[in-house]
């Protein structure tokens, strides 16, 4: 069975990188805010589990048709949370429920690695079936190098000496997110910079913002 290696070494650098991070974060730091509003590391690292085990079910969902998606429009552009929806109030209350963060770190890497090995055995080519769409697993996995790029982004926001995202990641999700939003950034912009202005979780300085030009007024670009 012949795999796209390209897929899978992203997917699985992108993934790795943001495991080895979460378990470097020390305990006290789970109390700690994320980039995500609203949400503290230890809510972030518990939807990780959740998105893990999303990884692991659609990978093993077969489709029964062709494909409607692709790696770009998997994606939905929404509007920013208002914490109304249902799955956002519940994610504190499960991570709460751990109480150890040592308990949440030995559950995501559990989960993680799987979904990690299950992600290196899958044929690119698979059609799988998730959120109402069939793509292929290989853009399914395409897909998901935003997604932890992102939160490992999120994760590291107040943690100055944890390790950031890899140089590569950083460039293939800038890429995405440009896909997405149908437009290139700025080169002035940094990766990081591109991708935490892009999709809200930094407000773009006075000189980024005349850098956008014409993309400033359609961001942010918040995916779902």
């Amino acid at each position: 069975m012949a795999h796209d290696d390209t897929v899978t070494g992203d997917f699985s650098r992108s993934w790795s990188a943001l495991l080895a991070a979460v378990a470097g974060v020390a305990d006290e730091d789970f109390d700690q805010p994320s980039g995500c509003r609203g949400w503290l590391v230890r809510d972030l690292v518990c939807h990780l589990v959740i998105d893990a085990q999303d990884v692991l079910i659609t990978l093993v969902t077969p489709a029964g048709t062709g494909p409607t998606a692709d790696a770009t429009t998997y994606w939905d552009l929404v509007e920013p949370p208002t914490g109304d929806d249902p799955l956002d109030a519940l994610i504190p209350r499960l991570a709460a429920a751990y109480g150890d963060p040592a308990l949440l770190k030995f559950h995501l890497d559990d989960v993680g690695s799987a979904a990690g090995r299950a992600a290196g055995l899958a044929d690119p080519a698979a059609l799988v079936s998730t959120k109402d769409k069939v793509l292929t697993a290989g853009d399914y996995l395409s897909a998901y190098v935003l997604e932890w790029t992102l939160h490992h982004l999120d994760l590291v926001a107040r943690l100055p000496s944890a390790p950031r995202p890899p140089g590569q990641t950083l460039a293939v999700a800038r890429t995405a997110l440009e896909r997405i939003a149908g437009a290139k950034f700025p080169a002035e912009l940094s990766d990081t910079d591109a991708l935490l202005t892009g999709t809200g979780r930094r407000t773009p300085t006075a000189g980024e913002a005349a850098a956008l030009g014409g993309l400033a007024a359609r961001l942010p670009l918040v995916l779902g």
